[in-house]
């Protein structure tokens, strides 16, 4: 293992093999850790995963299986499609917008990455009042 690795994982991990690494250095509104790495800014958990097992594959996310964003436990982390990370996600079995509105077809929109969808009715109703306003 590197030793710069060695030295932010005690600095920046709680390391306990059989439990989740919550990252303790800087973690982004989303909830995933970040890292100041090999002159560039990454994810804790990808910087970790590639350092400690290898690189991802070419096409696959990293999946955390523990459900927990900051953590960057190897052991937590699987490579698999976007699709399957997507469908593994406790959001994907939402039925409804936080307002109510149903995600059917027809009032689901989801952008082209496939990383989120929004509410078509409470879309629309948000650009109503900002035109109202402006």
């Amino acid at each position: 293992m590197p030793r710069g690795l060695i030295g932010q994982l005690a600095r920046k991990a709680n390391v306990n093999l059989e439990e989740c690494w919550p990252w303790a250095g800087y973690v982004r509104p989303t909830g995933y850790g970040d890292v100041w790495a090999d002159g560039r800014r990454d994810s804790a958990h990808r910087w970790v995963y590639e350092t400690l097992v290898g690189p991802i594959p070419v096409g696959l996310d990293l999946d955390h299986v523990c459900r927990s964003r900051s953590c960057v436990n190897p052991a937590h982390l699987e490579p698999v499609t976007r699709s399957d990370n997507l469908r593994r996600s406790p959001r994907s079995n939402r039925t409804a917008c936080p307002k109510g509105h149903n995600f059917s077809v027809e009032n689901t929109y989801v952008r082209p990455s496939g990383y989120y969808r929004y509410c078509r009715t409470c879309h629309r109703q948000k650009e109503a009042k900002r035109r109202r306003e402006s």
